[in-house]
């Protein structure tokens, strides 16, 4: 039998990673059985890995059950958000107010620093004054203490009040200022005008009657009595030769004639009656309310003025 050659085929010789070329005895199946044999750490780290947990048991101890609650925590992370924005909208609200504050501040800047000193002194003694602030200020007007600058400072000190919501200051100031206004105004009026303003004073709010019959009396003394014939001939005139020196009283000066006096009253119902054509609000809000009782109160005083107009009219000695 011939046996028969076949060529055989040439196979490469298989390349080996270094781990082949390891000791036999070394490599060994990764089971479970050999994993007991894996170096455990030493014992410097475990000691400091179970120091490490017990820090961090140690650090959590006493916090609520809520502290690992992801929607606790999303909910207290939108509450910080919610207080950061409240801090900064407060804060610009200081920031507007020191804004505010220094520019009342400024508006004295153009006076000069002693008046301003006075005027400051002159409106603490009002707000001390208390019960005796009319007293005050009309001793203030006699030495022709009040100017704008004192109007100006009270006004600095009533604008104060209001950005810091201070009702009962505001209440008080508001009050000085009005006063102190009408003595300015009083000062710079006409002679027809303080007085009728003092006829108005004269009224106590109840007896009508009691106050007309004041009134009566004081123009009767304020007038210049009006006989007819010291018009036609009044002393030194000669009346036949129409020539002669018409002299005037001593006190010519500050002489108020009665037509003079219901000329300037009529003149000023006119103005008023003009600017007074406003509706009546309606409505039961604080604003309309103050509104009315406003207009009320002008209307008041209306119906006085034409009281003592129709008085100096139609008066007699």
């Amino acid at each position: 039998m011939v046996a028969s050659f076949l060529p055989l085929p040439i196979c490469s010789r298989p390349v080996l990673s270094s781990r082949h070329f390891l000791p036999r005895q070394i490599q060994l199946p990764h089971t479970a059985h050999t994993a007991k044999f894996q170096p455990a750490p030493p014992r410097a780290e475990r000691k400091s890995n179970e120091a490490h947990g017990s820090d961090e048991l140690k650090k959590h101890e006493g916090l609520p059950k809520e502290f690992f609650d992801d929607e606790w925590q999303a909910q207290q992370r939108e509450k910080t958000q919610e207080w950061h924005g409240y801090r900064k909208r407060e804060e610009e609200k200081e920031n507007r107010k020191d804004d505010e504050y220094r520019e009342i501040g400024l508006r004295l800047k153009g006076y000069p620093e002693e008046e301003v000193r006075e005027a400051r002194k002159l409106v603490s003694s009002f707000i001390r004054a208390e019960e005796e602030v009319e007293e005050k200020i009309e001793e203030a007007a006699e030495k022709g203490q009040l100017t704008e600058l004192v109007l100006m400072v009270i006004w600095n000190r009533l604008d104060l009040a209001r950005r810091d919501d201070e009702k009962d200051v505001i209440r008080s100031l508001d009050l000085l200022y009005r006063r102190v206004e009408t003595e300015i105004l009083k000062g710079e009026a006409t002679a027809s005008m303080r007085l009728l303003d003092d006829l108005l004073n004269l009224y106590d709010g109840h007896d009508n009657e009691g106050w007309l019959k004041k009134c009566r009396k004081r123009m009767i003394n304020t007038f210049p009595q009006e006989d007819p014939s010291s018009i036609l001939a009044p002393a030194g005139f000669d009346i036949n030769n129409h020539q002669g020196h018409i002299g005037l009283p001593a006190e010519a000066d500050d002489l108020l004639l009665r037509v003079d006096f219901i000329r300037e009253v009529d003149e000023l119902l006119q103005e008023v009656k003009v600017e007074n054509t406003a509706n009546m609000p309606q409505g039961l809000d604080p604003e309309s309310v103050a509104a009315r009782l406003k207009l009320q109160e002008k209307k008041q005083t209306i119906d006085q003025v034409e009281t003592l107009l129709e008085l100096a009219m139609t008066l007699k000695w």
